[in-house]
């Protein structure tokens, strides 16, 4: 425990010391959020559509570089679990059950469960969280956007980072076919019957017609069949070669008849290596792949695929398009002002491939997230090893030996009895 909790947790046992006979009286806690954002939710735009996904991104985002996000952002995250385990994408009345069937999506579910892992204390929430995935996953092994959906790219991807945020093996989480997430997104990839330009590359879906490659998907599927989430371990490695694309001198590409990688390894460096090329062909970012978009950068695009890049521990590959999207010119900080989502995304970009987040391209991108919702309990502004350190201390503040509220359980049943520090406080420990 660092000496800033330590002093609130005396500080704390005086204030329940000075109170013994008093009555518990209920206590008014004041939004910190600026005026008329619910209290909690990070972002002031209409949360319908994305609700969940943008407070699951910006408290990964936090999480990841040291900052311990606000109990009310938590709180506001967990509250949107449905009572089955799922996640709409925004429910405005919690009170209100969820639709099972339309209301209920893969990625909001996915996405939260990272978030409520990574900062902890909502354990509750994961598990029944990791239940409703397993329960709704297709035959192919993969997942659609809504229960019984054709599996695509996204959805599954995002699948399998909850399942590796959790500590559990992609790999093992097996349809009652025996088909695995891998299986799925694997089938979606393009190979050496391709055109050259799409090998590598992955599809959204196949549920209609032939797969067509998407950059999209594949950037996600990139950093999903390497087992991993939006945050990982493999922080600024660098293997010191390029990405390796399919080998298809042979027709098939050393791997099936078809020349699509069986082995998720070989189809990471494959998707990467198109994402390289296509990105080295546009000034180092992706184009929106809407259907119906302007030829238009794909920021959140781009950010993604540095991510997946800095995955394969291909860091100095993932720098040239890190490097774009910190230019003046290329209209990312204008992107992402004021959006919670856009803002963890660029943060979570800069910090797997080993940059600054705090110095992104002049820009605090962490001082800017944090003033889009409520003030953080904690940060640590000297970058990644203090926020080690944040990270640890949190996981024991929900209850462990050694944690702030374990101190103060202990000044409390020493001064005012057991009986008034368990009045009022609820907490659910990881």
């Amino acid at each position: 425990m660092n000496i800033r909790r330590s002093v609130a947790a005396l500080s704390l046992c005086a204030a329940l010391g000075a109170a013994v006979g008093a009555a518990a009286a209920p206590v008014a806690v004041a939004d910190d959020s600026p005026a008329g954002r619910s209290e909690g939710l990070y972002g002031a735009k209409d949360p319908k559509f994305d609700g969940v996904w943008r407070q699951s991104l910006a408290l990964l985002a936090q999480d990841a570089v040291g900052v311990t996000p606000a109990k009310s952002a938590i709180d506001w995250l967990t509250g949107q679990s449905c009572a089955d385990g799922g996640f709409a994408a925004y429910r405005a009345d919690t009170s209100k059950a969820c639709d099972p069937k339309k209301g209920e999506f893969t990625d909001a579910t996915a996405a939260a469960i990272q978030a409520l892992a990574a900062v902890g204390g909502r354990a509750d929430t994961v598990e029944k969280g990791i239940g409703w995935l397993k329960s709704h996953q297709n035959e192919d092994g993969g997942w659609g956007m809504n229960p019984g959906g054709p599996s695509d790219a996204n959805s599954t991807s995002a699948a399998i980072g909850a399942f590796a945020a959790t500590g559990q093996d992609p790999a093992k989480v097996n349809a009652k076919g025996g088909k695995s997430p891998y299986d799925a997104l694997l089938a979606l990839q393009l190979g050496c019957s391709a055109k050259a330009a799409e090998r590598g590359a992955f599809a959204y879906t196949a549920d209609k017609g032939k797969p067509v490659a998407n950059e999209l998907a594949t950037a996600s599927a990139a950093l999903a069949v390497q087992g991993k989430g939006f945050v990982f371990e493999t922080v600024g490695k660098d293997r010191g070669a390029a990405p390796e694309p399919l080998n298809c001198a042979d027709g098939k590409g050393g791997t099936d008849g078809a020349g699509t990688p069986k082995d998720a390894a070989k189809a990471a460096e494959a998707a990467l290596a198109h994402l390289s090329r296509v990105m080295a062909d546009t000034d180092m970012h992706l184009k929106s792949a809407l259907p119906g978009a302007k030829d238009q950068p794909d920021f959140g695009g781009t950010a993604d695929a540095v991510v997946a890049l800095a995955a394969g521990e291909h860091s100095a590959t993932a720098g040239k398009p890190l490097q774009w999207l910190q230019g003046k010119d290329s209209g990312a900080a204008a992107w992402a002002k004021g959006d919670p989502g856009a803002l963890a995304k660029l943060i979570l970009a800069a910090h797997a491939a080993g940059a600054n987040p705090r110095d992104f391209g002049g820009a605090d991108l962490v001082q800017q997230l944090n003033a889009t919702g409520p003030k953080p309990e904690a940060a640590a502004p000297g970058g990644e090893s203090d926020g080690k350190n944040e990270k640890s201390e949190k996981k024991s503040d929900d209850g462990g030996v050694g944690g702030v509220w374990w101190t103060v359980g202990v000044c409390a049943v020493a001064g005012v009895g057991i009986g008034f520090l368990l009045s009022g406080r609820k907490r659910r420990q990881l």
